[in-house]
């Protein structure tokens, strides 16, 4: 039978969601935790690859496997066995052909930045010294919307065989000295979304104008976005699915 498990992390100790050779990553513990106590190997596929240093408040992995008796106490076991920063929300039957990527219709990220120096959220937040406007970087953000070519956000030498995403939400919100970048769209390219967010950046700090925008996503250039931010401060929030695939309110 088919499961979707539904799990988050604080990714400061991995190499990112995929196994990878002399890395450890999350999909290695999770694999490790469901093999040993499920005592038949196991393989998870994910909702997508975040990369190195890159959290997970929600993330989603299928796995087949003979009929589970109680999911609930395989979650509270899988939750004893598995390191302290990955934990287990739920576990769902799912039909036999449902699929944790190609069935995920939308996901959103975070990335906080804090303008006000704090030693107890530096290991979370990304500190800008500069003073940011807002305004320009949200008018900036609705350049982004709808379904473009996105190359110039995107990681060079990736396997991917189109960079065309549709986005259907660019935002930044601001509380005192913490600004926080919501987007949300139906796929992402490898660092896109630091990438972005290094580009809005540059407009909120004056380095480059709001239509320069165009110019970037036209030139499908990397060498013309901003420099990518750093992972410590990206959060996958959210991942959807059709309701014929997780027959619960997504969290």
């Amino acid at each position: 039978m088919r499961y979707f498990v539904a799990f988050s992390y604080f990714g400061a100790a991995y190499h990112g969601w995929q196994i990878q050779p002399n890395a450890i990553t999350v999909q290695e513990e999770l694999e490790k935790a469901f093999s040993t106590l499920l005592k038949e190997k196991i393989s998870l596929m994910g909702a997508g690859r975040t990369d190195a240093g890159v959290h997970a408040k929600q993330m989603y992995a299928h796995f087949s496997t003979t009929p589970i008796s109680n999911t609930v106490d395989l979650m509270r076991r899988l939750n004893s066995f598995l390191p302290d920063d990955i934990a287990i929300q739920n576990i769902y039957e799912v039909p036999e052909d449902a699929h944790a990527r190609f069935n995920a219709t939308e996901r959103t990220y975070e990335y906080l930045i804090t303008t006000q120096k704090d030693p107890f959220s530096i290991a979370t937040t990304h500190y800008i010294k500069q003073k940011l406007d807002i305004e320009k970087m949200n008018k900036a953000a609705q350049l982004l919307l709808g379904k473009q070519d996105f190359e110039c956000f995107s990681k060079s030498k990736t396997d991917v065989k189109t960079y065309y995403c549709t986005v259907k939400k660019a935002i930044w919100e601001q509380k005192e000295d913490k600004f926080v970048f919501t987007i949300t769209a139906d796929r992402f390219l490898r660092n896109m979304v630091r990438a972005i967010v290094g580009t809005l950046l540059d407009v909120g700090t004056g380095k480059i104008t709001i239509d320069h925008i165009h110019t970037i996503i036209a030139s499908k250039s990397r060498a013309e976005a901003g420099t990518s931010v750093p992972a410590k401060a990206l959060y996958l929030t959210q991942v959807l699915y059709p309701k014929n695939i997780i027959k619960v309110k997504n969290v």
